[in-house]
């Protein structure tokens, strides 16, 4: 794969097709992780690794599965994966395996780890499927955080509360307390606080999109029509 391809699938995970801000998929594990960036971060790298490995697995045996059942293929690849990962959390990650809880078994039912499957994975080499796979996974946590963040900041007045509770002590070092003696806003730590705070992320993103657009624009001159010389 060209060097413009690889950019391609990078800006389209992080941003142009970005799981959460592009294609508006998971919005239910959105919604009930991000009261903190910490569980944003920690359902972002989960899912992230599910994406990686489950799109290396489909491309491995893309071939050798018949269309006909390729679908129900994918989603036995992606549940098998799904439970080693629950597993493996609740033997290392136990802290942070009881705050996800029931949305890490769910990650077999988001759409956009069976959508790469089948729309990338199926179609391409290992190595694309699995940098598509980092990519939108990587794209997916960063939305997750930045949700979380948000919600968290504006709720309590803390940033990565509790990571190196639910990480690690490895983690330490995010947690931060960005507004002191802050009495917090429980609205934004609610569900309902999580759409309002997705309607501004949204915004942001569109205005951003705009201003490069227009930016873009702006450097293609319209072409000059040279002057004739008369005395030629």
């Amino acid at each position: 794969m060209r060097d413009g391809s690889y950019k391609t699938i990078i800006r389209d995970g992080l941003w142009d097709n970005n799981v959460i801000l592009g294609q508006m998929l998971a919005l239910c594990p959105l919604m009930a992780v991000t009261g903190t960036a910490t569980n944003g971060l920690g359902m972002g790298l989960a899912s992230t690794s599910v994406l990686v490995v489950s799109g290396m697995a489909v491309s491995l045996i893309r071939k050798a599965v018949p269309q006909e059942v390729r679908i129900p293929a994918f989603v036995l690849i992606i549940a098998a994966i799904v439970t080693l990962l629950d597993l493996a959390m609740n033997a290392w990650l136990h802290e942070l395996h009881k705050v996800l809880g029931l949305f890490i078994p769910l990650i077999v039912t988001n759409c956009a780890i069976l959508g790469r499957a089948e729309a990338f994975a199926s179609r391409n080499r290992v190595g694309d499927a699995m940098l598509d796979g980092l990519m939108m996974g990587l794209g997916f946590t960063i939305a997750l955080m930045v949700l979380g963040a948000v919600r968290e900041i504006i709720g309590s007045g803390t940033l990565f509360s509790g990571a190196s509770l639910l990480l690690g002590e490895p983690f330490l070092f995010l947690e931060t307390t960005v507004i002191p003696d802050y009495r917090g806003f429980l609205l934004f730590i609610l569900p309902p606080g999580g759409f309002i705070a997705m309607a501004f992320v949204l915004a942001a993103k569109r205005i951003i999109d705009k201003r490069l657009a227009g930016d873009a624009d702006a450097d293609v001159l319209p072409g000059r029509i040279q002057p004739v010389d008369e005395g030629a």
